[in-house]
């Protein structure tokens, strides 16, 4: 944490140094003592003091100075930290200017020089001055600064990223919150530059990208070898696994994610049927847990970066990035997962950021404290929303085609959601349109027994319907259902061009693709279970048929 600045200011030296001593011997463990005898070199300093969120406690400042008179200058202080204590350093003659500087700037004390002994005539006046400001004085934000538009598709995206990557921030935004104005100002922005990203140390980054943005707070785009034993494409809980136990085993283990780690888990406010955690954690404890431990075997962590190809060549795979550059390993391992479905709504598109929302629920809960919000979907990831969202929300629907919760989510959840009093269950019931001018502000459903339709008033919809793989950019032969998940082991002897793109002796290790020495595990692969716990596993178990593949290669 930051200590908070006193500040002192006396164009004499001798006098400049006993006060910064008698100052430091008292207050150096609780307070910042910085000290010049130059006025305009201390205004100069005080906006980026302000740029880097730190806070000025108390301005002592000499009256007689040549570029400014101290009444002059703590005028000039006073617009910049307008809450901190000011106090003149005076001489006998001087005792006029420090009354008109009473009023005129709201002089809190002036002392007289020499202030010997400061035990009777300088730290009492300090003391009370300085408890006064601690009393009113709440610490800024020491982290990330997010500013932006509450209902803007660019500031969600910028939210998701963050938080997924585990990254502290404060969300300021430009219609409701006065700091965000106060900041724009400060770094001479203005709203054209939204979303805007304050770094702690001040920079200011304007519309990044997420690429941007993810190197300016040190995350690592770019390989540092060029052979790795296992390349996993896809953090979400069985790249994980996989990572930890390729680590663990010393493969040299890359991993790869083009957002964030932990996939849709990761965005879970609370999983609580994972083994050996009898209250539950969140998908951000289980994603941060994991990270650390992968890192702590030598894994490294690629993000953000896109995988746009991969290629067998014999023994080697190689991996092409979304920045052309590529990653050469001698095994790899999908598990890219899945995302999800969006509706295919022409009237909700328009809202997407804006209202509607696919998962989610963790970074835009707060933004509809009080209000009544929809939910879309049947499954867990549907079921821990509605529950994160009941937290803030006035009321929470849950819309399903179904007549009931009980074909598609675990019964743990039901119990959870028939307990809750602001969530309703709305059974065969489907959203037919979104209205509003620039928000999502009501939503047209559509009983489907009797097709009656009624408009209902919602601030935010959060859609968890369905998912699909997320393997669009495979382009290798590799073989998947029709739905597009991908096919291992002995499955893969069902399709027809199996035999085509097989030329081994043997069959294909369980979790193997039709492509030797690349394997899938998790939502990625057809016929997986879709469960943290059963993502896990594969991870772990694809790690063992890599060794296995690497020892006959």
């Amino acid at each position: 944490m930051k200590l908070p600045i006193i500040f002192a200011i006396d164009d004499d030296p001798q006098v400049l140094q006993a006060i910064q001593q008698d100052l430091r011997k008292k207050y150096r463990k609780q307070y910042r003592i910085i000290a010049t005898s130059s006025v305009r070199e201390a205004l100069d300093s005080l906006p980026e003091f302000k740029k880097k969120g730190e806070e000025v406690a108390l301005f002592l400042s000499d009256q007689r100075m040549p570029e400014l008179t101290g009444v002059e200058f703590l005028m000039q202080a006073r617009k910049i930290f307008p809450n901190a204590k000011r106090t003149l350093l005076t001489a006998y003659s001087d005792t006029d200017a420090a009354v008109r500087a009473i009023n005129e700037v709201q002089l809190d004390y002036y002392i007289a020089k020499p202030w010997d002994p400061p035990e009777e005539k300088l730290y009492p006046v300090l003391d009370d001055l300085l408890g006064d400001w601690q009393s009113d004085y709440r610490p800024a934000f020491e982290g990330l600064k997010l500013i932006g538009y509450q209902f803007s598709s660019q500031s969600h995206d910028l939210k998701d990223f963050l938080a997924g990557n585990l990254f502290p921030y404060q969300w300021l935004d430009i219609e409701n919150d006065p700091q965000a104005q106060e900041l724009l100002d400060l770094h001479d922005k203005n709203r054209n530059d939204l979303p805007a990203v304050v770094l702690e140390d001040g920079t200011v980054l304007a519309r990044p990208t997420i690429a941007e943005l993810g190197g300016k707070l040190g995350l690592q785009p770019k390989a540092t070898q060029s052979l790795y034993d296992l390349a996993i494409i896809g953090a979400g809980p069985a790249g994980l696994a996989a990572a930890v136990y390729g680590g663990s085993e010393g493969l040299r283990t890359i991993l790869v994610d083009k957002r964030a780690p932990g996939g849709q888990a990761g965005t879970s406010s609370r999983i609580e049927n994972y083994l050996g955690f009898p209250n539950g954690l969140s998908g951000a404890d289980l994603t941060r847990r994991a990270i650390a431990q992968a890192q702590r075997f030598g894994v490294e962590f690629l993000a953000p970066q896109e995988v746009v190809s991969i290629q067998s060549q014999g023994q080697y795979k190689h991996i092409k990035m979304a920045d052309d550059s590529e990653v050469v390993a001698r095994a790899i391992v999908l598990s890219t997962g899945v995302s999800y479905h969006k509706l295919e709504n022409e009237s909700l598109d328009k809202f997407t950021g804006a209202g509607v929302y696919y998962g989610a629920a963790t970074t835009e809960a707060y933004a509809f404290k009080g209000k009544p919000v929809y939910v879309v979907g049947g499954g867990n990831s549907a079921g821990q929303g509605a529950m994160y969202l009941s937290r803030t929300a006035s009321k929470v629907f849950i819309c399903v085609r179904r007549p009931d919760l009980s074909e598609t989510m675990s019964q743990y959840l039901i119990d959870q959601i028939g307990r809750t009093p602001n969530i309703t269950v709305l059974g065969c019931t489907e959203i037919v349109e979104g209205l509003g001018n620039d928000l999502l502000e009501c939503l047209v459903l559509e009983n489907m027994d009797s097709h009656e339709r009624r408009t209902v008033k919602a601030a935010g919809l959060f859609i968890f319907i369905g998912t699909k793989p997320l393997t669009d950019w495979i382009e290798m032969n590799i073989i998947k259902d029709p739905k597009g998940f991908i096919a291992t082991g002995r499955d893969l002897a069902r399709y027809a061009d199996f035999k085509q793109v097989w030329k081994h002796d043997r069959e294909p290790y369980l979790l193997e693709t039709c492509s030797a020495g690349i394997f899938a595990a998790g939502d990625v692969r057809a016929g997986a279970m879709n469960r943290v716990a059963s993502a896990v596993g594969e991870g772990a178990m694809a790690v063992s048929f890599v060794h296995k593949y690497l020892a006959e290669n």
